[in-house]
């Protein structure tokens, strides 16, 4: 693959797409796909009870920390819309950029 890269390039770049698509440079095992699957029950009741829980508390301090990151733009743009309507009312006397 290097070698076409080096004397033709459209081959090196036919054969990586080829070993992209056949899966030959990825893991056989799976590697990266298994990180966005969810884990299965491991047999202990009391712990996956627990990780349930977990993961439930979790996800409900994630979306209030959404939320408060909402406030808190919806805040910013709120003091910026302001300040450019206080700057866009003012006299243009007062204004040294039309000067």
């Amino acid at each position: 693959m290097v070698l076409g890269f080096v004397f033709v390039w459209p081959i090196g770049l036919a054969i990586l797409f080829y070993m992209l698509w056949s899966g030959r440079m990825g893991c056989n095992n799976g590697g990266w796909r298994r990180k966005f699957t969810r884990v299965d029950a491991t047999g202990n009741a009391a712990f996956d009870e627990y990780r349930e829980e977990t993961l439930r508390r979790l996800e409900e301090e994630r979306s209030a920390f959404v939320g408060f990151l909402d406030k808190l733009r919806r805040a910013k743009d709120r003091a910026e819309f302001d300040q450019f309507m206080n700057d866009r009312n003012r006299p243009a006397e007062s204004d040294p950029t039309t000067a």
